[in-house]
């Protein structure tokens, strides 16, 4: 079902505002990874948000508890506030085994796309 593959930033090249483009059409799916307390400040219009203390129950294909979401083995796009836990969540969606995940980066990547926010 997934492949695991590790690809390298250049090799994924998604751009946030790839992510505001594909998002609405259900190309890829979007992940916030922030903490709920976060969330105050707006998400992105789309995403989900799974904070990365959460990822491994929610967004891991074997899990129980996984998003039926992320079982399809769509393109995954991930954010945070600056990017930092985000590249964090990007490589543990990889060993996950979900094969094509980007990481576009904070919100505020989203927003300067055109990112509508909620």
């Amino acid at each position: 079902m997934f492949a695991f593959m590790q690809r390298s930033p250049a090799a994924n090249g998604l751009t946030a505002a790839d992510a505001v483009a594909k998002t609405p059409t259900g190309e890829i799916i979007l992940i916030d990874v922030r903490d709920p307390s976060e969330l105050a400040f707006g998400k992105a219009k789309g995403a989900l948000n799974i904070p990365s203390a959460a990822l491994m129950m929610r967004a891991d294909p074997r899990s129980p508890e996984c998003l039926p979401e992320l079982k399809d083995g769509k393109p995954i796009a991930v954010y945070c506030a600056s990017g930092a836990r985000s590249a964090m969540a990007k490589q543990m969606l990889e060993r996950m085994g979900h094969a094509e995940v980007h990481n576009i980066g904070g919100l505020a990547a989203w927003q300067r796309a055109g990112g509508a926010l909620v």
